[in-house]
C-alpha cells in the first residue's frame, strides 16, 4: 500500500465527473486500500477517488478516524433525504487552507452503493456521517464544498491559494528546496 498525492484546488483535474466503475477487481482493491492509506496518512475523515486524481466513482470514509471499520462506497447513489437541512462546519483535503465554513447539508440521506465484494447495499446516514458522504460525493460530481460559499469567501480562499503556490514556486526557482 502507498500514500498517493493529493490534488489541491485550483488544480482541473478537481473538477471533472468520476466514472461509474463496471468491475470490482483486484486493482480496485489496491486503490481503495491505498486510499484509505492516504486518507488516514492526511488525517481526514474521507476521501473521493477525484481527490487523487482517480476519475472512478470511489469513496473511503472514516468519520472515527480509528481505522477500525472504514465505510467503502462505489457508484454511491442518494436515494433518499430527509427535506431538512442543517449547517455542516466543512473543511477539505483538497483545499490546503486550513478554514472550516459552514455548508448547508441533508440531515438523513439514504443511499445505494456497492462495497467491496461487489454487493448492493443501502445505508440511512444522518449528521456528520451524512454530511460527510454528500461531501464526497459532490467531488465525484466536480464540485467543491466551498462552490457553496459566497462569492467574496470564495474568491478569499483562491486568493490565499495562489500566494502560497506563488511562494512555493519562488522557493523551487530559487533552489531553496531541492
Amino acid at each position: 500500500m502507498s500514500i498517493m498525492k493529493l490534488l489541491y484546488f485550483p488544480n482541473k483535474k478537481l473538477r471533472k465527473i468520476a466514472k461509474s466503475i463496471k468491475k470490482i477487481d483486484d486493482n480496485i482493491q489496491l486503490l481503495v486500500n491505498n486510499m484509505l492509506k492516504t486518507m488516514y496518512f492526511y488525517n481526514g475523515i474521507g476521501l473521493a477517488a477525484t481527490q487523487i486524481g482517480i476519475n472512478k466513482k470511489i469513496i473511503v470514509i472514516d468519520i472515527t478516524m480509528g481505522k477500525n471499520n472504514p465505510l467503502i462506497l462505489i457508484n454511491p447513489t442518494i436515494i433518499a433525504f430527509d427535506k431538512s437541512k442543517i449547517n455542516s462546519k466543512e473543511g477539505c483535503l483538497s483545499v490546503p487552507v486550513k478554514q472550516q465554513y459552514y455548508i448547508l447539508r441533508y440531515k438523513k440521506i439514504k443511499i445505494r452503493a456497492k462495497n467491496l465484494m461487489n454487493e448492493n447495499i443501502e445505508l440511512e446516514a444522518k449528521y456528520l456521517l451524512s454530511f460527510c458522504i454528500q461531501h464526497e460525493m459532490d467531488h465525484l460530481n466536480g464540485i467543491l464544498f466551498i462552490d457553496y460559499l459566497s462569492n467574496l469567501k470564495y474568491q478569499r480562499i483562491y486568493d490565499k491559494i495562489n500566494k502560497i503556490n506563488k511562494k512555493i514556486i519562488f522557493i523551487k526557482k530559487h533552489n531553496y528546496i531541492k
